[in-house]
């Protein structure tokens, strides 16, 4: 942990964020979803896709960019298919509806499919995947992003990081849970790292002339690389077919930059899928099976080693950072006093966490 971090309770950051989105115009409960849903990543030790998302998300409400009381409806519907219109709002929010309506489709529909459009940013897939697993459902959510990837032989940026997120219920264990980049690393890290005046590591990105770099604003001013090259840049395409051409969302260059578009709605589309376990194995058995698989993977670990489940590592850092508190850096306290207005709580520059 940086040195000059400061240590921030789960539920003083999850307050002082979403008091700060209400006062930027979000409903209560809205800005409560996206305050929860970034904390979450910042636990879990995802911290690209945390808090210091906030400042451009209140800037974009700010100037209009992002609809702060969107009327997400159903365009289409048949069966277990739905086309959902995002109405501009805010991507966790249009997400959560998402979730939530194929949630109710699922008992009578076994495998529910929803296809988003003109929505914005929804932060780690990984809060809304999770979810779905509570109610004993596997989970696949696709989403595209602004062009920040050249495809594999191109030369200029066309598909976007276009994260993909798969979760399934493990029985005794922790969800297994894949939340991931198409590219090497996700562009927040890179953003992330240009706000703290870090370099990145060679092989994340290429700068504008397609030269391999280690500085962050080089490789934002160019282009991030995907990971597996051709195999990373087909499995990207494919994101990008799912989220947009099925839902009719922007596509390529047309989705609009989170952050240095600020004259245009982002237009993000996603692709939301849960299947109902019990539709294919009985519960008890589906979870003695996973319970099995999970033990069986850790056994092979080599002398010295382990075997980690996707998301292992994620939880882990949560049941952290729910006890010793969540670190930010200088930056972002900063950044996030400026747009609220006020100090952290006892008017320092500190929050005291919760074991203090």
């Amino acid at each position: 942990m940086n040195d000059d971090a400061t240590l921030v309770s789960a539920p003083e950051l999850r307050a002082y964020c979403a008091a700060i989105l209400r006062s930027a115009g979000l409903p209560d409960d809205d800005a409560e979803l996206i305050a929860d849903s970034l904390v979450e990543a910042n636990l879990r030790g995802i911290d690209s896709h945390g808090v210091s998302r906030i400042p451009i998300y209140v800037e974009r409400i700010v100037r209009g960019l992002t609809n702060t009381r969107p009327d997400v409806r159903v365009v289409s519907e048949s069966g277990g298919a739905v086309v959902l219109d995002g109405d501009n709002g805010m991507g966790q929010v249009v997400l959560q509806r998402a979730m939530q309506l194929a949630l109710e489709k699922l008992p009578h529909q076994s495998t529910v499919s929803i296809a988003v459009r003109n929505s914005n940013h929804y932060g780690s897939g990984a809060y809304f995947a999770r979810r779905a697993t509570e109610h004993n459902a596997a989970a696949f959510i696709y989403g595209n992003a602004p062009a920040t990837m050249a495809a594999w032989g191109g030369s200029e940026r066309f598909l976007g990081t276009n994260p993909y997120t798969f979760a399934v219920p493990a029985g005794s264990n922790d969800p297994i849970v894949l939340d991931m980049a198409t590219s090497v690393v996700a562009r927040g890290k890179i953003i992330l790292a240009d706000q703290l005046g870090q370099d990145i590591p060679v092989g994340w990105a290429v700068d504008a002339e397609g030269m391999p770099t280690t500085n962050a604003s080089d490789a934002l001013a160019g282009s991030v690389l995907p990971f597996g090259g051709p195999k990373g840049y087909g499995i990207a395409l494919m994101v990008e077919i799912m989220a947009a051409m099925f839902s009719g969302a922007n596509s390529g260059p047309a989705v609009g930059d989170l952050y240095d578009n600020l004259e245009e709605r982002q237009g993000v589309g996603a692709f939301l899928t849960l299947t109902d376990i019990t539709a294919f194995q009985p519960l008890e058995h589906f979870a003695a099976r996973m319970d099995a698989l999970v033990a069986a993977l850790k056994a092979t670990a080599a002398p010295g080693s382990e075997v980690l489940m996707p998301g292992e590592i994620e939880q882990r850092n949560a049941n952290t950072r729910l006890g010793s508190g969540i670190p930010l850096p200088p930056t972002v306290v900063a950044a996030l006093e400026a747009i609220a207005d006020r100090p952290f709580p006892a008017g320092s520059q500190a929050l005291v966490t919760e074991n203090s």
